[in-house]
Formats: C-alpha cells, structure tokens, sequence
C-alpha cells in the first residue's frame, strides 16, 4: 500500500511492576507467550504491514532488549535510548521524533496481542488513516470481548471515527490497544521530558482530529501474568480450532 507507514516505534521501555515476578530478570518485552517473546510478536504484524524501520525505546533491562531486537535480519531496528530517564509514552514519541523523518508511524505497545478477523489490522489502519484530517488513528478493542483487560472503557467513537473521552462514572464501549498511527504534528508543541500521550489525545479530541478503528478480532492484554496465560489459553484453542 502506498500509504502504509514504513516506520513505527515499538514502546518498550517499562518497567513492567505488574508483570512481576515474569519481569524479575527480563523486561516486559522479553516476556514470553506461546514461546515468543512480546516485543517480536509486535515486530511480525508491523513487518507483514509493509514497516522498514522499527524504532524501539529502552530503558528497563535495555542491554537485553537491545541484543535480542539486533537478531532481527528481517527489518531495520533503530534504539530510542532512555537509560538515563524513563519518558513515558508521549516523551518517548517527542524523543524519538526526529527518526520519524517527517512521515507518520505506527506506534505499538509491547504488551498487546490479538487474532485478527478477516483482515490484517494494521492493514486496514493504514487504508484509513488521513493524513490531511487526522492527527492520529487509535486502534480500538470492544472491552466486552477482550481478555486481560478490567477497565472502564477509553473512548466513545463516532459513526465517522471520531473519538471522545468516556464520560466520569460510566462505561466506554472501547479500549485503546496500545496501536495507533500518528502524524508528526500529532507532537506539535510538545513538552520536553516525561509526560503521558493522554495529553496529546486530549488535545486532538478538541480540534476534532482524533480518530478510531474497532478491531475485527479479539484483543489480549498482556499486562499480567494472569493475563498472559489467559492468552494463552485463547491462542491453543484458536489453534485446536482452526
């Protein structure tokens, strides 16, 4: 696709406290699920959408995130290093801005999996996102059928995309799944040092150029380890299954 993203930043820096005791002696990147690691289940979708260059952020254990990406032979792997301060979501985007070389990327957590409906996700964030209407593109996950996840809902979704915040005390029917593309402007008069992408978000919702795209599938937070073998368990019998 001509307009699919040829870059994207894997967020692997956390410190992944609610992953202990799996994270004792690996970062959350380096968890393993179904005898992968996270942080290469993240680089198999990007690269099957036509990505060249996956920027990756470290902070946490970064010398084995570092040697373990470097194996990859099947895409470019550049290092946003944050050893020295840990910048959050949004301050590792402002960081990592200059390797993004003016075009939009994909962003994507380390802890999130999924199985795909009919088409590819990533393949169909691409075919909708605009860049002249959007500052970002969120990739979302109905919270009635994922796994792992027991929040609230992060967003109520339009009938075009447009996203708006879940109003206090109530159910959202979506999740953010840690996915989205965004522009370079998205960083526009960003901050310097730690700071949460919540704050962009917001921001874009105001000038009405946040958008969304629901899953055809099924979304697994893997924040947990009883969110991990949830998963798990979810990918043998899909297995069995098919």
């Amino acid at each position: 696709m001509d307009n699919a993203p040829s870059r994207a930043m894997i967020l692997a820096a956390g410190l992944g406290t609610r992953m202990r005791p799996l994270t004792n002696d690996r970062p959350k990147a380096l968890v393993e699920v179904n005898g992968r690691a996270l942080i290469d289940h993240a680089i198999d979708r990007l690269v099957a959408a036509g990505v060249e260059t996956v920027i990756v952020n470290v902070h946490h254990f970064a010398d084995l995130v570092i040697a373990h990406t470097a194996k990859r032979k099947d895409v470019r792997i550049v290092i946003s290093d944050e050893s020295d301060q840990i910048l959050d979501t949004g301050g590792a985007l402002k960081k990592a801005l200059p390797l993004f070389e003016g075009e939009p990327v994909f962003t994507h957590n380390c802890d999130t999996i999924w199985a795909e409906g009919l088409t590819s996700a990533l393949t169909r964030m691409a075919r909708q996102f605009d860049p002249k209407t959007m500052d970002a593109l969120l990739l979302l996950a109905p919270i009635v059928t994922s796994l792992g996840y027991d929040g609230r809902g992060d967003f109520d979704m339009g009938p075009t995309g447009e996203l708006t915040r879940r109003e206090e005390q109530r159910m959202a029917p979506f999740a953010y799944m840690g996915v989205q593309i965004i522009h370079p402007r998205f960083l526009d008069g960003a901050p310097e040092g730690a700071f949460s992408t919540n704050r962009l978000w917001d921001r874009s919702i105001e000038a009405k150029r946040l958008f969304g795209l629901r899953l055809d599938g099924t979304w697994m937070h893997v924040g947990t380890p009883e969110g991990l073998a949830d998963a798990e368990e979810f990918l043998r019998d899909l297995k069995r299954a098919s």
